[in-house]
């Protein structure tokens, strides 16, 4: 019995003494006067085992069954290794038919240290830029180079509309000229011409340092799409948060999917 149930049964049996009444009582427990009398009539049917709630030492009636968990954490060490918790359970789910309630589903990867945290950054407060009001109007455009397909370091060139957040996207060896024309070209191939390309200032297209020989800006002005140059990785806020979500949630489903480039 801890203190906060002692000081309950002491005041609940002082209170059927007669030393205390069940006003003060309940300003002593924080209770309502109702509780109060709820107590008192258990403490005289059945003593101050009143205090001890009937479900002590039970199991919860929606409890895991252990060989669930036992599964689930074999699946974590050697399956989904890599996935953070919130792509873990959908995972499960889609891939295992196992349902976990996302607070289950952390204790038990704790249990057995898995944790992959997000990455935090020390960033600068700044003003959020409002989307544009339709798709086709604006397209944000980057390469992310990192290890997608194992331990070899290819680049994905993506395009976004900055209205819907729509991706457009390929894979290549390195961030090239050719690369990023291929991109635009099946991009307007299908969705056809947009108004403006929002980029960083990378020689590539048509930065600082090749402002009068790059191809992907000559092409650009041949199909009357003005480039905008970001001043900030931060300006080219919705490309680049997708690259962090594509390198958290895609390198590991291919993996699991044995999709090699």
């Amino acid at each position: 019995m801890d203190s906060k149930a002692q000081l309950t049964a002491d005041t609940i049996a002082k209170v059927a003494e007669g030393k205390i009444d069940i006003v003060n009582a309940a300003k002593l427990l924080n209770k309502s006067r109702r509780t109060i009398e709820r107590y008192l009539q258990r403490y005289r049917k059945i003593g101050i085992q009143f205090v001890i709630h009937q479900n002590t030492g039970n199991s919860a009636h929606n409890k895991t069954c252990d060989k669930t968990k036992r599964k689930v954490q074999a699946l974590v060490k050697k399956k989904y290794f890599d996935l953070n918790l919130t792509h873990l359970g959908e995972m499960l789910e889609a891939n295992e038919g196992i349902s976990i309630k996302r607070e289950t589903l952390r204790g038990w990867a704790h249990e057995i240290h898995h944790v992959k945290r997000a990455k935090r950054r020390r960033s600068q407060v700044r003003k959020r830029r409002e989307r544009m009001e339709s798709p086709g109007l604006l397209m944000q455009m980057d390469g992310s180079t990192h290890r997608w397909f194992g331990d070899k370091k290819s680049c994905l060139i993506a395009l976004i509309d900055d209205a819907t957040s729509e991706v457009h996207a390929e894979f290549f060896d390195a961030e090239t000229t050719l690369g990023c024309l291929k991109v635009i070209h099946d991009y307007i191939e299908r969705k056809g011409l947009f108004k403006v390309l929002y980029v960083d200032k990378a020689g590539i297209f048509g930065g600082p340092k090749r402002c009068n020989f790059s191809q992907v800006k000559r092409a650009c002005e041949e199909l009357g799409i003005e480039i905008i140059f970001a001043n900030s990785a931060q300006g080219k806020g919705r490309i680049e948060r997708s690259f962090d979500t594509f390198q958290d949630r895609l390198v590991p489903e291919l993996r699991l999917k044995r999709i090699k480039k």
